[in-house]
C-alpha cells in the first residue's frame, strides 16, 4: 500500500496539466440542465480515446463508464460528476471565460468532469491492483427538478451491476487549496419547490368595493406561512427553511392585478417533517383561500431528498485522506441548508458526498452560483489524488 499511495500521489501531480485543461474547456462550453450534448459527446470521445468502456445516452445525456480491476475482488464503486452549467452570464475575462452567453459552470461542475476524468486515468493506469469494477458516473441536470440521479437510477443503468458504494466529490469556495472537507450523516437539506397562484376579481385601485385585492391577499399568505413555518421549527428543533424569492403581479399604481404569483423554497432534514410542512403550506393556503374569497392554487415540485453521508464510509474517509494528505488538510462541517440531487443515491446504496477546497490562500472567497465564480485549479490535483486514494481502498 505505501507503494500505491506514492504513485498515486506523483500520477495525480503528472495529470495536473491535463485536468486543468479539461476543467477549461468544459468551463468556455456550458450547456444548461439536461441540454449537455456537447459536454456528454467529448466525453465520449476522451473515454474512448483512453481505452474506456462506456454506454451513453444515459437519462438523456449522461454516460456510464467502466473499470474493470485485474486483481482479486468483486465490489463494485461508482463516483459520479455532474455535466451541467447554470444559467448565468459570466462577468470574468478569462481565456477560458464561457462562449454560451447566458450560461456558465459557475457551481463547479466543470472541476467535477474534469477531477472524474483525472481519476479514470488515474485508476486505469493501477488496475492490475484493484479489484471489483469501478463506474464512472457523467451526470445530467443536477440544477433542476427532478434530478439527473434520480433519472439515472430510473433508467435501471445502475442494476447490473448494483454499486456497493457511491461517492461524489464537490468543491466549496470557502475551503483551503488542499484540503478536504467531511460530514458524516446528514449533511444537506432537502428541496422542494412551491409555487402559488392567487386568482381574484381585479380592477381598478379607486373602486375597492368591486375587486379583491391579490397584492394584499398574497402578502398575506407570504406572512401566514413564514410564521407558522416558524412555530412549528421552535417546536420540532429541526432546522427549516421556508424562503420566498418571487411574488409578482401584473398591477400598475391604480390596477389591482388578477392574479398574483409566489414562488418559494422549502428545505429541512427530516423526511417526515418534509411532507408535514408541505401539508402545512396547501392548509394555510386553503384557509387564506376561504377566507379572502379567493382562489388560490399551490403547485408543488418535488425536489430532492435530505443527503445522508453513511457513518462508516465517512469515518473511514476521513482516516485515509488525513493518511494521504496529512492530519492538518481535513475539515470538518456541519449541516447545510443547499442540496444536491446525489441525495437519491443514498437509497440505491451506502454514499459519500464530501468537499474539495479551491480558495488560495490570500484570495477573496468567490461564491458558489454568482457571475464572478472561479476556482483556484491546483484544488483539482487533491481532488484527482483523495477520490484515486479512497476507490483504491474501498475496493480492498
Amino acid at each position: 500500500m505505501p507503494g500505491i499511495k506514492k504513485d498515486i500521489l506523483v500520477k495525480s501531480a503528472d495529470l495536473k496539466v491535463e485536468v486543468i485543461q479539461l476543467r477549461r474547456h468544459f468551463h468556455r462550453h456550458p450547456e444548461l440542465s439536461y441540454e449537455e450534448t456537447e459536454t456528454s459527446s467529448y466525453i465520449c470521445s476522451w473515454l474512448q480515446k483512453n481505452g474506456i468502456s462506456f454506454r451513453k445516452d444515459i437519462a438523456g445525456t449522461g454516460i456510464i463508464g467502466t473499470i474493470k480491476g485485474e486483481a482479486k475482488g468483486s465490489r463494485v464503486i461508482a463516483i459520479r460528476a455532474e455535466m451541467d452549467a447554470l444559467p448565468i452570464s459570466e462577468r470574468n475575462k478569462t481565456e477560458y471565460s464561457s462562449l454560451n452567453p447566458g450560461r456558465m459552470h459557475a457551481c463547479g461542475h466543470d472541476a467535477h468532469m474534469a477531477m472524474l476524468m483525472g481519476t479514470t486515468k488515474l485508476l486505469n493506469s493501477i488496475k492490475e491492483h484493484i479489484g471489483g469494477t469501478i463506474l464512472l458516473i457523467f451526470q445530467p441536470g443536477e440544477e433542476k427538478s427532478p434530478g439527473g440521479a434520480r433519472l439515472v437510477i430510473e433508467s435501471g443503468e445502475l442494476c447490473n451491476p448494483k454499486p456497493d458504494i457511491i461517492i461524489a466529490q464537490h468543491i466549496l469556495p470557502e475551503l483551503a487549496t488542499g484540503k478536504v472537507g467531511y460530514k458524516s450523516g446528514r449533511y444537506m437539506a432537502s428541496c422542494d419547490e412551491i409555487y402559488i397562484t392567487v386568482t381574484g376579481k381585479g380592477g381598478h385601485a379607486a373602486l375597492p368595493g368591486l375587486t379583491t385585492d391579490q397584492i394584499y391577499i398574497a402578502s398575506n399568505l407570504v406572512i401566514r406561512l413564514k410564521n407558522r413555518m416558524s412555530e412549528q421549527q421552535a417546536v420540532k428543533n429541526i432546522p427549516t427553511v421556508l424562503g420566498i424569492g418571487r411574488i409578482s403581479g401584473e398591477g400598475a399604481t391604480n390596477i389591482i392585478p388578477e392574479k398574483v404569483y409566489i414562488s418559494g423554497t422549502f428545505r429541512t432534514f427530516d423526511e417526515d417533517w418534509r411532507s408535514e410542512g408541505l401539508d402545512l403550506v396547501r392548509q394555510i393556503s386553503a384557509e387564506t383561500e376561504e377566507e379572502f374569497g379567493v382562489k388560490i392554487d399551490v403547485n408543488i415540485a418535488e425536489g430532492y431528498p435530505v443527503l445522508f453521508n453513511d457513518e462508516h464510509l465517512t469515518s473511514k474517509a476521513i482516516e485515509l485522506s488525513a493518511e494521504l494528505l496529512g492530519e492538518d488538510k481535513i475539515e470538518t462541517y456541519d449541516i447545510r441548508m443547499s442540496s444536491d440531487d446525489f441525495s437519491f443515491y443514498s437509497a440505491l446504496a451506502p454514499s459519500l458526498y464530501y468537499r474539495i477546497g479551491i480558495l488560495k490562500k490570500g484570495t477573496e472567497m468567490l461564491k458558489l452560483h454568482t457571475a464572478d465564480f472561479d476556482i483556484d485549479e491546483d484544488g483539482l490535483e487533491t481532488g484527482v489524488a483523495n477520490l484515486s486514494w479512497l476507490v483504491y481502498n474501498f475496493l480492498l
